[in-house]
């Protein structure tokens, strides 16, 4: 079953809405990839997504820490710690392991990754966009 980027999903915060969605992108490559019968090698295409999530998280967390700065988001080093734990994890991928037992790999960072979004997006980053509400950003 692919993921499906839902609204209950939006925060309401453009950027940071497209950019989850891309998350959601990301997820389904992997889904997709773990799938691919026709793949029976599938180690480059799993260290592309790893440095492909790895490299998009970073910009995307950059761009809410930003927002938050920019409305005084009391939480914010909560969710700095969050996302310094979330590429720890991609930074901590034993490419070893992973070339030994692809699939299974594929199939944990699905589950990591699935449960994260979910459980971030609708809980931390849904507080983000509460305080957003009252602190309209100024037109650029």
């Amino acid at each position: 079953m692919k993921y499906e980027f839902t609204e209950d999903y939006l925060t309401g915060i453009e950027q940071i809405d497209k950019e989850h969605e891309h998350l959601f992108e990301l997820a389904n490559q992997t889904y997709d990839l773990l799938h691919d019968e026709l793949v029976t090698d599938k180690y480059d295409k799993i260290v592309d997504l790893i440095n492909e999530l790895r490299e998009y998280t970073k910009t995307h967390f950059a761009h809410e820490e930003e927002y938050m700065e920019s409305i005084g988001f009391q939480h914010i080093w909560s969710e700095k710690r969050a996302h310094k734990l979330f590429v720890a994890k991609l930074d901590a991928a034993d490419l070893k392991k992973v070339d030994e037992n692809q699939d299974q790999y594929i199939e944990e960072l699905l589950d990591f990754l699935v449960k994260w979004l979910g459980a971030h997006i609708k809980g931390a980053d849904k507080r983000i966009a509460d305080p957003a509400k009252s602190h309209k950003k100024p037109e650029a």
